[in-house]
């Protein structure tokens, strides 16, 4: 099975109108990933002011690191979606959300699994 480690986009180059295609690949024992929105809207339905938000430490690997996919011992793959501490994440300026965020793998604290796709 071949896993694409890294996370491509086609930026536009300012005044060129040329699309060049980057790619963002974590090294060591890292994963990259899309953090989840952070949510203004609590769970019982109380919509907060724009200025709080309820912090979201959850998020998509959108690209894992040549070790990470070779070590059995974790068991994360591309799209998961994952709970992970966000203190030692480093933010990516790679699109204009800012929502790409590279993060050691020990970090992640859990892979959200769906009970059918474990049974099947």
């Amino acid at each position: 099975m071949v896993r694409k480690r890294g996370y491509h986009a086609a930026m536009a180059q300012p005044n060129a109108g040329v699309k060049k295609l980057e790619t963002v690949e974590p090294v060591g024992k890292r994963v990259l990933i899309r953090k989840d929105e952070d949510r203004k809207i609590t769970k019982v339905g109380i919509h907060l002011p724009d200025k709080i938000e309820i912090p979201t430490i959850t998020g998509r690997v959108v690209a894992i690191s040549a070790q990470v996919a070779r070590d059995e011992d974790y068991p994360i793959r591309q799209y998961d979606r994952i709970l992970f501490n966000p203190r030692n994440g480093v933010p990516v300026d790679f699109e204009g959300d800012n929502r790409l965020f590279v993060i050691p793998v020990e970090d992640v604290v859990a892979v959200f699994r769906s009970a059918t796709a474990e049974g099947a």
